[in-house]
């Protein structure tokens, strides 16, 4: 099947905010539920998976169109940010170890 009938198919009988993968990683599709204003819509979702293998963020980056993920790739590319980022990384406290993660391995 073509992607754009997989995506057909899962608008049209998918539920309501239901996420599939995709076959790249950190990028799944949702479908979300129809409004007032809009029939129900297919959203990209972006949550970038991390060095243990998780989502980074407990919500990613919603983009319901090819406008948005313009819009998106020029803020996040811009150096300005990345400057503001790494200064903010300066001020930033050390973050401690989540419970059950341990700063050191001990090998055995």
């Amino acid at each position: 099947m073509e992607i754009a009938e997989n995506l057909k198919k899962f608008l049209e009988s998918g539920d309501d905010w239901e996420r599939r993968p995709t076959s790249v990683k950190g990028v799944s599709i949702v479908r979300l539920p129809p409004t007032k204003s809009r029939p129900a819509a297919l959203a990209v979702d972006i949550n970038p998976i991390g060095s243990k293998g998780l989502p980074m963020k407990k919500k990613g980056v919603m983009v319901m169109n090819s406008e948005e993920i313009i819009a998106f790739r020029e803020v996040f590319g811009s150096e300005k940010v990345l400057a503001l980022m790494q200064a903010l990384n300066e001020l930033a406290p050390e973050r401690r170890p989540a419970r059950g993660e341990k700063d050191e391995v001990i090998m055995i």
